[in-house]
């Protein structure tokens, strides 16, 4: 390699040990972790890899809204449904947030209660498919993956993350599929 080829390699070295994401007023910085377990908010244990740079931050795409919620998600809601919500970049469920802003701490002794709306299908759903909510998240910009369940499908949950930052969520319930990003402030 010449002195040409060098330089730009260690330019981008430098440029790449500089990025970190700033997302909800925290900051993540490219980490290293041992594989972790963590409890769900089901009670069951899923399991962090370890965490890294897998390239670069890609950022929080969902906004979360304070509109009204979608027609098809307010069953229920009395008086007003409006209120802190992300609706998933397909459309098919919401996340209405009921602690705004999510905490990855919580010291006022609230939690980070999440109900899930989905929207009534026009097709059937997979009757082969689990009924519950799976939730696989991962922090941006790094290998740090975690994995929630809701069960029985859509509706209350507890969903907590074991690091602040902008998690990408994939979501899976009853043969469909979402996805939506979600912050959570340290």
């Amino acid at each position: 390699m010449g002195s040409r080829g060098r330089s730009l390699l260690a330019a981008s070295v430098l440029l790449l040990a500089g990025c970190a994401t700033t997302t909800g007023g925290g900051s993540v910085a490219p980490t290293t972790t041992a594989p972790t377990t963590t409890p769900s908010s089901a009670g069951a244990a899923t399991t962090a890899g370890a965490a890294g740079v897998a390239g670069a931050a890609t950022g929080c795409h969902s906004r979360v809204e304070t509109t009204s919620l979608p027609d098809w998600a307010d069953t229920g809601f009395h008086g007003g449904s409006s209120g802190p919500h992300v609706v998933g970049a397909k459309g098919d469920i919401v996340a209405v947030l009921f602690a705004h802003p999510l905490r990855q701490v919580r010291k006022d002794g609230s939690n980070n209660k999440i109900l899930w709306v989905a929207r009534a299908s026009t097709t059937s759903p997979d009757p082969t498919a689990p009924a519950a909510l799976v939730i696989t998240a991962t922090l941006d910009g790094t290998d740090t993956r975690v994995t929630r369940e809701v069960a029985g499908g859509p509706g209350p949950s507890i969903i907590d993350m074991p690091q602040a930052g902008c998690w990408h969520l994939d979501l899976r319930w009853s043969g469909h599929t979402d996805t939506m990003d979600l912050v959570y402030a340290p």
